[in-house]
């Protein structure tokens, strides 16, 4: 078994440097679950086997040791060499391949379950989202809020929100599910959104900005100009450069309803299907969104990003960005 255990975290050790160093993308909830279906086995197997097993040649070194003192008093010998307690300490003693599987069990079952079902860190790593949240921003996400989904196949068992307008939600990336991304809900099922002239419209209704003055964005070391922009009763921050010309286009892998989108030189619009959400940057020109591929079906959302949990360079961003 020490044998197998070594072979496992050092297939464990290449999966994480090979996921590190960008050869191939990771899949963390299915780590887990695997990690967690793993030490459960060794975990029952400490148990109801090994466990026992040491218990009893415990016992009988126990037993020989009292034997051969009854045996040896008989005999009028009363004073006997030899103690077996650190013999019996080391008989009882886990080894190193079930302390750091069955030892490490119920962590991991711990944040399986909640991460799994209630809350998930995430890392901002691109500035699409600016200046809500900005590059190296920790945020938690409640993964209960939009319904409770089994992990790994992601099937919604328990319904609870739908998503709203104003909404900050991770999803999986419908182009690479592999891939999570974070975006606003702008336009719900059944809306018709438009983007033209930079400027956003729900069903014919220019959504309410007003102007914020400049926003120095660190990362690409520029001031841009910031608005307050209102979804429903969500008021938000975004960044528009008027000066900045934009041209939208499909992506290739822009193929599920893409008839449902009309592209001109002004912009783009779009009639929201059932079951899917259009998405958009806070940081309206530097921000990949389903202007260009298209909309986030719901068995892609992963949940709602409510806070700001750390950022290691500016701890004053630490808490609730809503």
């Amino acid at each position: 078994m020490s044998a197998l255990t070594a072979v496992l975290y050092g297939a464990l050790l290449v999966y994480g440097a090979g996921w590190w160093l960008g050869y191939w993308i990771g899949n963390f909830s299915l780590l887990l679950f695997v990690l967690t279906v793993v030490t459960l086995a060794y975990w029952l197997a400490e148990r109801f086997k090994f466990a026992p097993a040491r218990v009893a040649a415990a016992e009988a070194l126990t037993a020989q040791d009292t034997q051969r003192r009854a045996e040896l008093g008989k005999m009028g010998i009363s004073q006997v060499d030899g103690n077996v307690d650190s013999a019996r300490e080391r008989l009882l003693m886990q080894p190193w391949w079930l302390d750091w599987t069955a030892g490490l069990f119920p962590v991991i079952l711990a944040v399986f379950l909640l991460r799994s079902f209630l809350f998930e860190p995430f890392k901002i790593p691109s500035g699409s989202m600016v200046p809500t949240l900005l590059v190296g921003d920790l945020i938690l996400v409640n993964k209960f809020h939009y319904g409770v989904r089994l992990p790994v196949i992601n099937t919604k068992i328990i319904q609870n929100n739908d998503p709203k307008r104003g909404d900050v939600i991770v999803f999986r990336y419908p182009v690479d599910t592999r891939v999570d991304y974070i975006k606003r809900v702008v336009a719900i099922p059944g809306d018709e959104v438009t983007y033209t002239n930079q400027q956003l419209a729900i069903n014919g209704q220019l959504a309410p900005v007003q102007p914020q003055g400049d926003f120095y964005d660190e990362d690409s070391m520029r001031y841009a100009p910031r608005f307050t922009e209102k979804l429903g009763a969500v008021a938000h921050g975004i960044l528009v450069d008027p000066k900045r010309a934009s041209i939208y286009r499909p992506m290739e892998s822009f193929v599920n309803f893409r008839d449902n989108c009309r592209y001109t030189a002004e912009g783009v619009s779009c009639k929201v299907p059932a079951g899917h959400y259009f998405v958009m940057g806070d940081n309206r020109d530097n921000s990949q969104d389903s202007r260009y591929w298209g909309f986030v079906p719901d068995e892609n959302i992963v949940g709602r990003a409510f806070m700001v949990w750390m950022n290691f360079g500016n701890l004053r961003r630490i808490g609730s960005f809503d």
